[in-house]
C-alpha cells in the first residue's frame, strides 16, 4: 500500500506542471488565404483541453481593437493537442465555418460584422483574453499589408520578422499584397520549439502569391504535423525535483 502511495506521489510530482497557459509564440500561423477565407496555425507547445483562442482582423491600435470587421473563437476541445499539430480554420467568413481540430465559432460584437479576410491591408491576430475584445496575451499575428499601417504590434509583445508576427509583403515588397501564402519549409524533426520558430519566421520558407486578386479559393493548406521536441520549462524541473524530494523524504520516514 505504501509503495502505491509513493508511486502516486511520484506521478503527481512529475505531471503537476503539464498544464500551463499558452504564451506569446506558442502558436504560429502557417497559412493565409483571403480567397477561401481560411487560416492555418501550428501548435508549438501542448495546448490544454478547453483552451480558447480568439482571432480578430480588426486593427489593434496599441490599446484596443477598432470595429467593423470580425471576431472568432477557437476551442481546442476535450483533449490536449500535442505540440506540432497543425489546425486548419476553414470558411472563416461563413456561418458554417469549421476547424480541422477543435471547434471554430463566431463571436458577436457590436459594430464588427464583416467576417471576410481581405486580399489586401489585412492583419489577423491570435490571442488569449477574458473576452474577444479584451486580450490578455497575444500569441501571433499575420498580415498581407504592413504592421505599420494595417494593425499595430504596439503593446502586443509580438515582434515583426519572427514566427509570431509574419509580414508576408516583406518577401516581395510592400507594393504586393498577396491573397494566398503558406509555409512550405521543413516540418522537422526540430530539436526544440525555438528551432521551429526560426524556420517559420524565415520568409524564404514560405510560398507567397505574387498576384493580388488571383484565385486561390480551392487551395487546401498543408496540415502535415511538425515534429517538435517539447523541452520542459525550468519550473517543470523545479516541481519534479520538489516532488521527488517529497517522495524520498516519505520513504525515509517509512524506513
Amino acid at each position: 500500500m505504501f509503495r502505491k502511495t509513493l508511486f502516486a506521489l511520484a506521478l503527481a510530482a512529475t505531471g503537476f506542471s503539464a498544464h500551463a497557459a499558452l504564451t506569446t509564440g506558442d502558436i504560429a500561423f502557417t497559412a493565409f488565404n483571403a480567397d477561401e477565407d481560411g487560416l492555418a496555425f501550428v501548435a508549438l507547445a501542448n495546448i490544454d483541453a478547453g483552451t480558447v483562442i480568439f482571432f480578430s482582423d480588426n486593427e489593434w491600435n496599441g490599446t484596443a481593437f477598432n470595429t467593423g470587421e470580425s471576431y472568432n473563437q477557437w476551442n481546442s476541445g476535450a483533449s490536449q493537442i500535442a505540440a506540432g499539430t497543425v489546425v486548419r480554420l476553414a470558411a472563416y467568413d461563413k456561418t458554417t465555418l469549421s476547424a480541422s481540430v477543435g471547434t471554430l465559432s463566431r463571436v458577436s460584437v457590436s459594430g464588427s460584422t464583416n467576417w471576410g479576410l481581405a486580399s489586401s491591408n489585412e492583419t489577423v491576430y491570435a490571442y488569449l483574453g477574458t473576452s474577444a475584445t479584451a486580450p490578455t496575451t497575444f500569441l501571433a499575428a499575420i498580415t498581407n499589408g504592413t504592421f505599420a499601417a494595417d494593425g499595430s504590434l504596439a503593446g502586443t509583445g509580438l515582434t515583426e520578422g519572427t514566427s509570431n508576427a509574419i509580414r508576408l509583403t516583406a518577401k516581395q515588397g510592400a507594393s504586393s499584397e498577396p491573397d494566398f501564402a503558406q509555409y512550405s519549409g521543413p516540418r522537422g524533426p526540430f530539436a526544440s520549439a525555438d528551432a521551429a520558430r526560426i524556420a517559420l519566421g524565415d520568409l524564404n520558407n514560405w510560398t507567397i502569391d505574387t498576384v493580388n486578386n488571383s484565385s486561390s479559393a480551392s487551395i487546401v493548406p498543408d496540415t502535415t504535423a511538425f515534429q517538435v521536441a517539447v523541452v520542459p520549462e525550468p519550473e517543470t524541473y523545479a516541481l519534479m525535483l520538489a516532488g521527488l524530494g517529497l517522495v524520498g523524504f516519505a520513504a525515509r520516514r517509512r524506513n
